[in-house]
């Protein structure tokens, strides 16, 4: 007798993970659900792919903006263009995400309903005018933005990072709310299309996972290159009306004080795509703790949560894995085996600065080795130091090395051009151990990996001396 799974959110990268896996397992039925329109998962369609794609227009504008060799009037970024090109790309990516999911819908065992999925109790879903009763359900339904509950917030019109990736016209100022992922990467390019912008940092400095000097180094570099006020130590309390305008009232370092713009920004971060799931119709209730890091659902072995949906970690690499793992599991359960936890070695990169600024961390930084408990040596070196960074279009930086004292390589951060494409190299020295003194010191055409060369050297310097 065949096993049932039902994937309820088929186009999100969590979902296509999921069913990739299972389509092949012998024993297994599926039936995977999505009504999205056009389809393709959120960082297809409103997330890491098209936002990349506004942010190098903005890039070209800065780089000129910068360089002084250029000469002539300042070009002017293009909304209507950029919207254009933004959109025939994503339609080109969500076409090929589409056609992997017909594809898997072309197997005898493999069905696709392209309706909304809701529980009509724990075990059954109404799927259009049917029901299913699947032996087990994969919630992948992904997130939308959050706009947080603010009192009066009703009465303005608020932007999210959605409005933003589709605008053709844009005020001359906003306030933006939320200054984390989101905030880092779509303020610079607002401010490059033009919009005079007053931030709003809740702490001393963004980058929560980056040790201080980083957030500091990119605070600053914000305040000075781009047209951006940035408010720390603040917090929002209302929202009103203006006319034609919006004034958010906040509280600076315990001061109440108001700030006015033409249009209110909210990239204050997502949250699960849950509703019209019905979840209150089931065991289910979507708080803290309700999905085990099996990716199982803590009131139901037969339900598994991946991706947004789950309130983890949204993103992209992470759902992948997390789908991966779920279907592993959901075979384990079947057969009556342990399960199996996902584990993530920390791998985030936020495309800060237009991504010529950006910030990566992988592992450890010097503040979580610190909690952990783990005796440790850390390296800081200045891009300045390596004169190859001159070159660039953005020379600042720095990038910080975190070792155990026995030499295994244990975390990487990067703030500077190219730490981006860095990552993954620094991804494997954390993931295999790799002991600082055994990573080659080779001369090569000197390029900004350069950076990494004198981390290790230094590191290993400490270690042996």
């Amino acid at each position: 007798m065949s096993t049932h799974v039902a994937v309820v959110g088929a186009y999100g990268s969590a979902g296509v993970a999921v069913a990739q896996r299972l389509a092949d397992e012998p024993g297994v039925r599926l039936t995977l659900v999505d009504d999205g329109d056009p389809g393709g998962g959120l960082c297809i369609l409103r997330g890491c792919m098209p936002s990349k794609e506004v942010l190098s227009a903005a890039e070209h504008r800065f780089a000129a903006r910068h360089d002084d060799r250029l000469t002539g009037p300042l070009p002017e970024v293009d909304l209507e263009r950029v919207v254009e090109r933004k959109n025939e790309h994503t339609a080109d990516f969500a076409a090929h995400r589409r056609a992997a999911v017909d594809r898997l819908a072309d197997r005898e065992n493999v069905d696709f309903l392209r309706e909304r999925a809701r529980f009509v109790d724990d075990h059954r879903l109404a799927v259009g005018d049917r029901t299913l009763e699947p032996d087990y359900v994969v919630v992948a339904t992904g997130s939308v933005p959050n706009v947080p509950d603010l009192p009066g917030i009703d009465d303005v019109d608020v932007a999210t990072s959605a409005d933003v990736l589709d605008a053709t016209d844009l005020p001359e100022t906003g306030v933006v709310m939320g200054f984390g992922y989101v905030g880092m990467e779509l303020v610079p390019y607002l401010s490059e299309a033009g919009v005079e912008l007053t931030v709003v940092e809740h702490d001393a400095r963004p980058l929560d996972e980056a040790d201080p000097p980083f957030g500091d180094a990119l605070l600053s570099y914000y305040r000075e290159h781009f047209d951006v006020t940035v408010l720390t130590h603040t917090d929002e309390r209302r929202v009103d009306p203006t006319d034609g305008g919006v004034r958010l009232t906040v509280a600076e370092d315990g001061e109440e004080r108001t700030v006015e713009a033409d249009r209110l920004f909210a990239f204050t971060g997502r949250r699960p795509a849950l509703e019209g799931v019905d979840l209150d119709r089931t065991a289910l209730p979507p708080e803290p703790g309700w999905v085990a890091d099996t990716m199982q659902a803590r009131d139901d072995e037969r339900v598994f949560v991946v991706g947004d949906a789950n309130r983890k970690e949204p993103i992209l690499h992470v759902a992948k894995e997390q789908g991966a793992v779920a279907a592993e599991n959901i075979l384990a359960h079947r057969d009556g085996d342990s399960l199996t936890d996902y584990a993530n070695v920390h791998h985030h990169v936020v495309f800060s600065g237009l991504g010529l600024l950006p910030y990566a961390r992988v592992g450890h930084s010097a503040e979580s080795a610190r909690e952990a408990g783990i005796d440790h040596a850390v390296v800081t070196r200045e891009t300045a130091s390596d004169g190859v960074f001159r070159t660039k279009n953005v020379p600042a930086g720095l990038g910080r090395l975190v070792v155990d004292t026995d030499g295994t390589v244990l975390g990487w951060q990067g703030l500077h051009y190219h730490a981006d494409a860095m990552a993954k190299t620094m991804q494997v020295a954390v993931e295999t151990g790799l002991d600082v003194r055994e990573i080659p010191d080779r001369a090569y055409h000197p390029t900004t990996p350069e950076i990494l060369d004198g981390l290790v050297r230094e590191a290993a310097d400490r270690l042996d001396g």
